[in-house]
């Protein structure tokens, strides 16, 4: 097993122990980190940890991480759009449609699937079901995401997401006008109090949330939005605009399914910039907006006309 020694500083004090470790973890979930309390692979100053914890100033943590297991996820022969590859990390520009890695009941037809027959080595920082993966967008949502081949390359990006540096903007079109021209949303996600699929903002159980945006264009009804993350909570941007009062069209979770004809969100991550571990260089990418938004913006063009 791997061990990891952690001691809790005064700025993370009452934070919930689950959430701190996936915080101060970043290449771990927090349902990971659940499942390693459960399994008393997390000790608190010697003793048993519970998830519910709330952590003080001076506490030890030690966290005993399982060696991967062999991998189980067969590779399958899916064709990726290849943004950039070298020896140490990939970016690739996702489909809608297509799941990140497997989980249960589906193991098949996912990224990780594609990149097991497309590369020999990955990251196994993050288990048997997430080679390489360092972090995800929905399967709804296209555009940009890294893969790490090697750990330290895997743990050098992890600690920019942690880090709040990678430069991550996201177009989307929402439902509704926005009057500003830009603005910030600051208003903590967690799980929704009834509907345990759902993110919502929520004041227990939460972790902080912070998306910025600006509009591009303005049409009848709807709005273009370029969204800044500055955290990456699950579904962040699609609850953020929800919760003010713009929902992502196409969104059938937060907003309505079918608007202006769409069959997906329209949302995109369409540039990805950060420092490669490996070359100690900034880099930045971008990725158009596929196909089917391209169609729906010129739909609303012309309706603007």
């Amino acid at each position: 097993m791997d061990k990891i020694e952690i001691v809790v500083n005064g700025n993370n004090e009452n934070e919930r122990l689950d959430s701190f470790l996936a915080a101060s973890l970043p290449e771990h979930s927090r349902s990971s980190i659940q499942k390693l309390i459960e399994k008393n692979h997390v000790s608190l100053n010697g003793g048993n940890a519970k998830s519910n914890y709330r952590v003080k100033r001076g506490d030890k943590i030690l966290v005993m991480v399982p060696k991967p297991q062999k991998l189980t996820v067969e590779p399958s022969d899916i064709p990726l759009d290849i943004v950039y590859e070298d020896g140490d990390m990939m970016v690739i520009n996702k489909p809608a449609g297509m799941v990140v890695h497997p989980a249960p009941g589906n193991k098949s037809n996912t990224l990780v699937n594609a990149l097991l027959w497309h590369c020999d080595n990955l990251s196994d920082i993050n288990g048997v079901l997430r080679p390489g993966i360092v972090h995800r967008i929905d399967k709804d949502t296209t555009g940009l995401l890294m893969v790490a081949k090697n750990e330290k390359i895997h743990r050098g990006l992890a600690k920019q997401l942690k880090e709040h540096t990678i430069n991550r903007r996201y177009m989307a079109l929402v439902r509704g006008v926005i009057g500003e021209d830009k603005g910030t949303i600051e208003a903590p996600i967690g799980r929704h109090p009834t509907n345990r699929k759902k993110m919502a903002v929520v004041a227990r159980n939460s972790r902080e949330a912070v998306t910025h945006f600006s509009v591009i264009r303005r049409y009848c009804g709807y709005t273009l939005i370029e969204a800044r993350l500055e955290t990456g909570r699950t579904h962040q941007i699609r609850v953020h605009m929800k919760y003010i009062g713009y929902p992502v069209v196409g969104d059938e979770k937060y907003g309505k399914q079918g608007e202006l004809g769409t069959k997906s969100l329209l949302l995109h991550a369409a540039v990805l910039g950060f420092i490669h571990p490996g070359k100690n260089e900034y880099m930045e990418f971008h990725a158009p907006l596929p196909q089917s938004f391209e169609s729906i913006l010129q739909q609303l063009e012309n309706n603007n006309g």
